[in-house]
């Protein structure tokens, strides 16, 4: 015999969330709960929880945030669609748009919204994946289209044609969402050298900020894995 609850969520649309903070997870979970179409019908905390509740509990839609401690967001975005190739999938983050917004869409994902927005974005958000369209913000949006429209891939140089080996390894780890501190540390150098690094990078490839460094590599990076 089916409960209330049971009917309920086969009227309503389900989403699945995925988030290693436990507030964040509620937070969400009662948000989506006010709306009379949005069901919660399951979350996770890890990779390894996720995909195994996905394919149990077949939802509509899946919020996956970026930065998971049990590994990247990327990698539940490919193994979500390499698994279920029609499960729209929205990425929520922390992490600016304009750097990963790009690598979560190439990766799978149909939709990416950042966590300061406000809750009635993020319903909308939710709405827009579910109906097959893709969510972006509208300055994404139009970078999506002018870059489509110039053809255009990146206009600089090739880092590893350019930079030191060390160089590039400062280089390639910012793409990978590493702050100076954490480069340091991962390298086992002082974050003055870091410093200085990141500054030969600015000169060799014409950058003018961190931000273009970050930009640049996160782009050269999805170019080397095709």
């Amino acid at each position: 015999m089916n409960t209330g609850k049971d009917q309920d969520m086969k009227i309503k649309q389900k989403v699945f969330l995925v988030d290693d903070h436990p507030i964040v997870r509620e937070g969400l979970s009662q948000l989506i709960s006010r709306e009379k179409d949005l069901a919660v019908c399951g979350e996770a905390g890890d990779i390894s929880s996720a995909l195994q509740s996905i394919a149990n509990s077949k939802p509509n839609v899946v919020v996956v945030d970026l930065t998971l401690e049990s590994g990247s967001g990327l990698r539940v975005i490919e193994n979500i669609k390499y698994d279920n190739p029609d499960l729209p999938v929205l990425v929520l983050s922390m992490h600016d748009e304009s750097v990963y917004a790009e690598r979560c869409i190439k990766a799978g994902a149909r939709g990416y919204i950042m966590k300061q927005e406000p809750s009635d974005k993020m319903i909308s958000a939710i709405r827009n994946v579910l109906e097959g369209k893709l969510y972006v913000s509208s300055s994404m949006e139009k970078k999506f289209l002018n870059n489509f429209v110039s053809g255009k891939v990146g206009d600089f140089h090739s880092p590893d044609e350019i930079l030191s080996r060390r160089e590039l390894e400062v280089y390639q780890l910012f793409g990978k969402g590493l702050r100076k501190k954490d480069i340091a540390g991962h390298l086992n150098l002082s974050v003055k050298t870091i410093e200085t690094y990141i500054e030969n990078i600015k000169k060799k490839m014409n950058f003018k900020s961190i931000h273009e460094i970050i930009m640049n590599s996160v782009r050269f990076q999805d170019e080397d894995m095709k």
